[in-house]
């Protein structure tokens, strides 16, 4: 579909390149023959002024072309005809048959005097040729540009914000409001080349004025709100509408943007008709901060509201930014109006945690549809998602067309890439802690702290671990100490001294227990480490507790804690049943889980069975699987309980106790008495409450990727290596940008290949322009300013060049080839972000909002400079209103058409949205907006060669 496009749009340029050359070379060869007689002397236009020249001059051309037809016309029309051939004839007006001045930057193409029509033909050519190389150039390096306005746009100062409970949460939040980043570098990005030209051109031509650059700025304006607007209508997925989410902003931009050109109309036909005065000039320069400023005002509803509140919240990129209030102006998209967020946490957190539920959910539908991958993959495939689905920028998406068109791929994959390395880096500063312990001194400690013993094992080990350098000799001493249990009843005790030689990281020991037959309580003794070595370092724990189980008694059923808390990431969890005061004989503890506040077959897997303890056994494990739904804050509980431990039937006590259990108490001897008391019961803990929480290293996740969610990282570049490697590679474009194919291209295509070639040069050379991580890109944006100012001066040397050779008018130069040309990008652009943003601002908002700058920053810088000049030498700078003054006033009537049909479609109840919306309506509103481009066209065209008069 989008090299079916491209094929329209070619074959458009190629039918108006010959339509227009066909139509200019037969008034070349008209003009050869009516110069044979009318060649005379231009001695007698001394005496004209340069008004005079310019009102006979466009009189001539009136009279030639609607008037030497009329065979009965009367002789006094021949003397006037005569007359006026008499004026300068090389006047810049006179086009009849004219020579090409030099250029600014292009050299000129020699010889300029009795050219055939076969050799203009072949130079109209050429210079179209390179026309089109030259806009190709301008974008690449354009999308640079942008690239460096993404990376200052997006500066980051840290404020704080309240979070849950009041908490105060530290946030980064852009400097650079949208609306105003939007109306001032992202407009100059993008309508750079416009904008440059219009200066450039006064510049060349001395500071006197051109139609070259004010036919640009006006061409494109038409070509932009008509054909881009008419384009991202039908390019809707059928079923779906685009509303413009800040619809006061809307109301401002298209308001100043019909209102320059109404301005525009006025200066030059109105209020000194013809003449440039400096007021004039600085005015419609100064009209450019105001539609900032208003546009500010508008967004952030400082008419509306009495205070400014310094609200912040996170945008569908994942990036913290200042007043936005487009959740209210979708209402009537979404649904049913909701009131305003008046908590005392404020908007600020209230976005976070919106962004923050918006990945949860997105992770936890991965987790639905790859049941068996791990959590770092979901992870790394959800943070790819927010960064695919979140709205993004103008600037991305020019790059994105950009890039498209010439073979460098697509973004996408970049972003695929960048989610990679935001995961890789969270993951490294969350684990940061544990790579530190390497500058640690040495430290050593019990491994572990605890041991449980039967009181018939004979001896055990101790292990004792060191820990940091081990490159060194090292020694601790240790000894025992009495607890409840005593050296030389329970226990032997020793002392002694380790020692550590240089790379030995651990030493063991042994201790002996004593047994006897008297039914006891556990008991416990200690080992301590003491007297370290210099250079070592005792840590926790360097105090091991030693128990004591007697195995004369089936034993006490326990857990150990009431309460355990764990993480849903843990998976299996095993809780532990200990087995106190005895380990004789085998002992089967039935189990089982209870809901609390958790759900069983959500938080957990339910569980119920018997534990087993064999004799001599004191340590049981349950079995717990943990269902992660990957919460952000998750706080549930369930009960695990375990019931009444009794004997196996082939213990060797089991038949005793059976048997004592049928005499009656008062027959029961002393020796019966101890042997139900050893019977197992339960202890105190026989419930067990398992808390389920949050993940803390999830949740950091979460938060940290939150955080790094914004893609105008991924159109920065950080060296020159990696411009380089992307300006010599080419890479497959992913289609289903335009097409509803979700398969990925692994080869490049032909395509990719032929695009890639004819950039290369470019891609090359601007490869060598700064990245923009140096100096948050500033000086990408200086260098890509300047180099964008070269390519333009090429190009307006090259249109008129082109114009000259084919004698079309420069007005007619610039808004069929000039206007198209540097507005291809942005139509691209514009398709892409119509069929992935959720609102149709960077469609339709940046349209209005672009015409405005470029004419009050485009037209009015260059006109106060040239206006500025000619009054500092007592001259004033004079503007003919022409082919310019009738274009701009077309314009006007037909862009309120426009913004009406715009309007109407939004609160028409079946269409409900500015793009999109029902096939027939989406496509008759389309073509009436073609309809409106194609008149504006043809009607300034005519207008240009006098058949209309005005």
């Amino acid at each position: 579909m989008q090299l079916l496009l491209k094929s329209i749009f070619t074959c458009a340029l190629f039918v108006i390149f010959v339509y227009a050359t066909a139509q200019s070379l037969l008034k070349v060869q008209e003009t050869e023959a009516r110069q044979a007689y009318l060649n005379v002397t231009s001695s007698s236009s001394s005496n004209l002024s340069q008004d005079d020249v310019h009102f006979l001059s466009r009189r001539l051309r009136q009279a030639t072309a609607g008037e030497e037809g009329d065979e009965g016309a009367p002789s006094q029309m021949d003397d006037e005809l005569e007359q006026m051939t008499k004026v300068h004839a090389e006047a810049p007006d006179a086009e009849e048959l004219r020579e090409c001045s030099e250029g600014l930057v292009l050299p000129l193409w020699m010889p300029q005097r009795n050219i055939s029509v076969g050799d203009r033909l072949v130079r109209g050519f050429v210079y179209f040729v390179l026309l089109i190389y030259l806009f190709v150039g301008v974008s690449i390096i354009a999308d640079r540009f942008m690239a460096a306005i993404e990376a200052i746009t997006s500066i980051e100062r840290a404020v704080v914000v309240k979070g849950p409970n009041n908490t105060k949460q530290v946030m980064h939040v852009r400097i650079w409001n949208e609306t105003v980043a939007n109306l001032t570098l992202m407009a100059l990005g993008s309508s750079a080349p416009e904008i440059l030209l219009s200066v450039i051109e006064i510049y060349a031509k001395d500071f006197e004025s051109g139609d070259l650059g004010p036919g640009t700025i006006v061409g494109s304006a038409a070509y932009n709100l008509f054909m881009i607007i008419a384009v991202c209508m039908i390019w809707i997925p059928a079923g779906e509408v685009r509303r413009i989410r800040h619809l006061r902003v809307f109301f401002v931009t298209a308001l100043f943007s019909v209102f320059a050109y109404v301005w525009l109309w006025l200066i030059l036909s109105v209020f000194t008709p013809g003449v440039i005065l400096v007021w004039e000039a600085i005015v419609t320069l100064l009209f450019f901060p105001l539609t900032v400023l208003w546009a500010y005002i508008a967004e952030r509803r400082l008419l509306v509201y009495k205070y400014m509140d310094k609200n912040y919240r996170v945008n569908k990129r994942g990036t913290v930014v200042a007043g936005e209030h487009d959740q209210v102006e979708m209402d009537a998209e979404k649904g049913p109006k909701q009131p305003m967020v008046t908590s005392a946490r404020g908007n600020d957190a209230e976005a976070f945690d919106e962004a923050r539920r918006e990945y949860i959910t997105l992770l936890t539908e991965l987790r639905q549809k790859y049941p068996d991958a791990d959590l770092e993959q979901l992870e790394m495939m959800a943070q790819e998602q927010v960064l695919a689905r979140s709205s993004k920028s103008r600037a991305f998406y020019r790059i994105q067309a950009t890039r498209k068109m010439v073979g460098s791929g697509n973004l996408m994959r970049k972003i695929q890439e960048r989610a990679h390395s935001d995961l890789t880096e969270v993951k490294a500063q969350l684990h940061a802690g544990d790579d530190e312990e390497v500058d640690d001194p040495i430290r050593m400690y019990f491994e572990p702290g605890h041991y449980t013993v039967m009181e018939n094992c004979g001896e055990f080990e101790v292990r004792v671990v060191r820990r940091g350098d081990i490159s060194t000799y090292a020694s601790v001493e240790y000894e025992t100490q009495d607890g409840t249990a005593s050296a030389g009843t329970d226990f032997v005790g020793r002392k002694g001294l380790l020692s550590f030689p240089p790379g030995v990281d651990e030493q063991r020991f042994r201790i002996e227990v004593i047994d006897d037959d008297v039914f006891e309580e556990d008991e416990c003794f200690y080992i301590r480490l003491f007297n370290p070595s210099e250079g070592v370092k005792l840590a926790v724990p360097m105090i091991a507790t030693v128990m004591i189980l007697d195995d004369d008694h089936a034993g006490i059923f326990a857990f150990t804690d009431s309460v355990f808390e764990i993480t849903e990431s843990v998976g299996r969890f095993e809780l532990k049943v200990m087995r106190y005061s005895g380990a004789r004989g085998t002992v089967i503890v039935p189990y089982w889980t209870e809901n609390d506040t958790a759900t069983e077959s959500k938080d957990y897997e339910g569980a119920r069975g018997e534990l087993v303890f064999e004799n001599n056994e004191s340590e049981k494990f349950i079995d717990l699987f943990i269902l992660e739904e990957s919460s952000y804050e998750k706080d549930v509980s369930f009960k695990v309980h375990i019931g009444e431990p009794r004997l196996a039937p082939d213990s060797t006590h089991y038949p005793k106790i059976k048997e004592v259990e049928k005499k009656p108490v008062q027959d029961l001897t002393e020796l019966d008495r101890i042997l139900l008391l050893s019977k197992p019961r339960n202890g105190e803990l026989t419930t067990a409450y398992v808390r389920i929480r949050e993940s803390q290293e999830f949740k950091a996740t979460v938060d940290k990727l939150v955080a790094k969610a914004n893609v105008s990282a991924v159109l920065g570049t950080s060296s020159w290596k990696e411009q380089f490697k992307d300006a010599l590679t080419v890479i497959p474009a992913d289609e289903s940008e335009f097409d509803n194919d979700d398969e990925e291209e692994e080869v490049p295509s032909c395509f990719s290949y032929v695009s890639h070639f004819i950039c290369l040069f470019w891609k090359v050379l601007f490869a060598f322009v700064p990245p923009t991580d140096i100096c948050g890109g500033y000086v990408t944006f200086v260098v890509s300013i300047f180099v964008i100012g070269v390519i333009t001066a090429i190009i307006g040397d090259a249109a008129s060049y082109f114009g000259c050779a084919l004698n079309i008018k420069d007005s007619v130069t610039a808004i069929l080839f000039v206007a198209l040309g540097t507005s291809i990008p942005d139509t691209f652009a514009s398709m892409i972000a119509a069929k992935h943003d959720e609102g149709a601002d960077n469609c339709i908002g940046n349209v209005t909002g672009s015409n405005a700058v470029n004419v009050f920053l485009g037209i009015g810088l260059a006109w106060t400079i040239a206006a500025v000049y000619h009054s500092s030498h007592g001259m004033t700078f004079n503007v003919e209103p022409g082919t310019i003054g009738f274009a701009v006033a077309l314009f006007c009537g037909e862009a309120l058409i426009a913004i009406m049909l715009i309007m109407f479609r939004r609160w028409h109840k079946g269409i409900g949205a500015e793009l999109g919306g029902p096939k027939v309506s989406k496509y008759i509103s389309a073509a009436i907006l073609v309809f409106l481009w194609v008149f504006y066209v043809v009607i300034c065209i005519l207008e240009a060669y006098d058949v209309i008069r005005v």
